[in-house]
């Protein structure tokens, strides 16, 4: 230590000098009991003499830092600085001895012990408040650097905490404040933090926007909204804001959407348990299942910052268990109801003698568009609400239960012959086609047993439609089929199948009114009703062709009538071209004379049509008497070798299973 030289005089008083903070080891703040004054005793020929002023400088002097103590740090709000101010305190107090300037030692004592641990108290104040106040305003600047601030010095407490705890066996007994245990406390805080917010939330007056919260109309449905919006809007502000105010190890966004998550779900299944009315318990559901992991956990500003798998749902599978069933039972009620008053509404229309609408000039019915329609968007928001594709599925049990009544109501009007029927059954087979349509088209997505019994009850329902209209007709008919494949048939040329297109052709005069789509379904089952008569005629053993030129005699007549009622057929909008193929591969089994040519058309008529039995290859040989047994013995014996190897590849309707024949030898088993 240097004296400052004076004058030379009289001997000085002695004169006293206080140490910087800097030299009593504190670099900041020093209290009183600490501070120590040193002698300066005189030294011949030497006087201390006052410091002279420091001239005056013109130019600006270069800036330094001023240091700040204890308490000055904290109203700063530079929580960490005074952190490590009391870590220095504390290491000086309990790592080693307090050392004066005259290298003497001191053994701290009680006071200096209290005092520290006041501080840490008053230092730990700060911090909590730091945190506490972290949603009380809008984020700025200063606001999230004071957190950033409180997380650090968190981290420092926690470290020194570490320090202590693993201190050799044998040490020195640790302060009585260690552990702070801050991490726990801070994470403590942050729940009870989130529990006031959510609590403030489910029971604050509505401020949020009146679109969204007003216009719910229970209690109930505001405090789920209020509550779901605020842990929305309080986890994106982590995410942008505060995560960054956190080291990784904290995962904070995790913390706070777990935190939040645990509350949400506790007091929905406060009200889940509660006896929710039917509007209550969707708008619930709603949350849960939709807007709850879609809107919120997967928002974007989430994305790669929470883990949603480790939340779970909101509600146990009991408890949802039994809200989603609630909720079903009354949607298969309210559809049921609606699907019943909408066919007793057109009932009453059919049989008071009202018509149905011509739209476009065509029998309408819109009982198939609502039903479809209700089907549809009950389905839409089952999807939604319940999130399960599988689940929604069961309003269509209901479309099958109507689909039963609805069969069971037409055929009975059906039987009735009112003067309306007519128009009515038109008007109702666009109904049948549309409802197919719409089974049809979703037939991936339908469970299989809902599908083939609404299948079944439409393809009934197509019967006793199409049915209505077509056997009339067949009935005029019967007398002019009884004349294909007989003598007046074979002598007569095209004479009789003209007759019976005639016939037909005037009954079909009187579907202008019918819908193209039901039209070309009619046009088909008339097709294929007619082809299967005219087969059915040809099997039934009323003619027999003597020889070479009545055989193939028979076969030209035979091809001609095929084309004759393709071109009939395809001209009235028939698209079941295969059945183009039958006649005339009949038609060459009746023309050929070599066993073996036959035996071979058989065998490729039975490939492309599977169904054809060994009854009516008989029946069709039977036609051919100069055929012997022993030639129709080898037919049926290739045929009994080939027909497992071409069956497979067929690629044709069934058409022969349709053809009733007589008896005819057996094909052995």
């Amino acid at each position: 230590m240097k004296e400052e030289v004076g004058a030379v005089g009289h001997d000085p008083e002695p004169a006293t000098v206080n140490l910087s903070p800097a030299m009593e080891g504190s670099p900041k703040r020093v209290h009183g009991r600490f501070r120590h004054k040193l002698k300066m005793h005189k030294i011949l020929g030497f006087v201390l003499s006052p410091r002279s002023p420091k001239p005056i400088v013109e130019s600006n002097p270069p800036q330094t830092e001023v240091a700040l103590d204890f308490m000055e740090n904290l109203k700063e709000n530079r929580l960490v600085e005074a952190c490590q101010q009391l870590l220095l305190r504390e290491d000086q107090l309990f790592g080693q001895e307090t050392m004066t300037v005259e290298g003497l030692g001191q053994v701290c004592n009680e006071d200096d012990k209290d005092m520290l641990q006041k501080d840490y108290e008053t230092l730990l104040l700060h911090l909590w408040m730091a945190v506490h106040t972290t949603f009380s305003s809008t984020p700025s600047g200063e606001h999230l650097e004071i957190l950033r601030s409180a997380v650090e010095t968190i981290t420092l407490l926690e470290e020194k905490d570490q320090q202590w705890e693993g201190r050799p066996e044998g040490s020195r007994e640790a302060p009585v404040w260690r552990p702070h245990q801050c991490r726990l406390t801070h994470d403590t805080l942050l729940e009870k933090m989130v529990e006031s917010q959510m609590r403030n939330a489910a029971v604050e007056e509505d401020n949020i926007s009146v679109s969204s919260v007003d216009n719910l109309s229970t209690s109930m449905k505001r405090e789920v909204c209020r509550m779901g919006k605020r842990l929305k809007e309080t986890i994106l502000r982590v995410a942008r804001d505060i995560r960054d105010c956190y080291p990784p190890d904290f995962d904070v966004c995790n913390l706070y959407v777990r935190l939040y998550h645990q509350k949400f779900s506790a007091r929905l299944t406060e009200l889940a348990r509660s006896g929710l009315d039917v509007d209550d318990c969707n708008y619930l559901l709603c949350w849960v299942n939709n807007y709850y992991p879609n809107d919120i956990l997967k928002h974007k500003d989430l994305e790669g910052h929470i883990n949603i798998e480790s939340l779970g749902t909101l509600l146990s599978e009991k408890d949802l268990t039994t809200l989603e069933e609630q909720y079903l039972l009354q949607k298969e009620s309210t559809v049921r109801t609606w699907f019943s008053k909408a066919l007793s509404k057109k009932e009453e229309g059919w049989l008071s003698g009202k018509s149905p609408e011509l739209i476009d000039g065509y029998c309408f019915c819109p009982l198939a568009i609502d039903i479809i329609q209700a089907v549809d968007g009950t389905m839409r928001e089952a999807r939604t609400i319940l999130c399960s594709e599988g689940k929604a599925q069961r309003i269509l049990c209901q479309l099958d239960s109507f689909l039963i009544s609805y069969k069971r109501s037409l055929e009975e009007f059906v039987k009735g012959r009112r003067e309306n029927t007519q128009a009515v059954v038109k008007a109702n087979l666009v109904n049948i086609e549309q409802f197919r349509d719409f089974i049809v088209r979703r037939e991936e997505s339908i469970p299989e047993e809902i599908k083939t019994s609404c299948m079944s009850t439409l393809a009934d329902l197509r019967d006793c439609g199409y049915g209505y209209f077509t056997g009339p007709i067949h009935e005029e008919l019967r007398v002019q089929y009884r004349r294909l494949w007989t003598e007046a048939w074979f002598t007569g040329g095209q004479m009789v199948l003209d007759e019976v297109l005639g016939t037909l052709d005037r009954h079909m005069q009187q579907f202008t009114d019918l819908k193209p789509i039901c039209m070309e379904e009619l046009v088909g089952r008339l097709h294929m009703e007619m082809m299967v008569e005219y087969v059915k005629r040809m099997m039934k053993k009323k003619m027999k062709l003597k020889d070479k030129e009545q055989q193939e005699a028979a076969a030209k007549l035979l091809a001609d009538d095929s084309s004759t009622l393709s071109t009939y057929f395809t001209e009235a909008g028939s698209k079941i071209s295969w059945l183009s193929e039958v006649l005339p591969k009949m038609a060459e089994v009746v023309r050929l004379q070599d066993p073996g040519s036959i035996q071979l058309e058989i065998v490729t008529l039975a490939r492309d049509f599977p169904d054809l039995s060994w009854r009516q290859i008989s029946a069709l040989l039977s036609l051919k008497a100069n055929l012997s047994t022993a030639d129709v013995r080898g037919i049926k014996e290739s045929l009994e070798v080939n027909r497992p190897t071409v069956t497979s590849s067929n690629t044709n309707p069934p058409f022969f299973s349709k053809v009733p024949a007589g008896t005819f030898w057996q094909m052995p088993s």
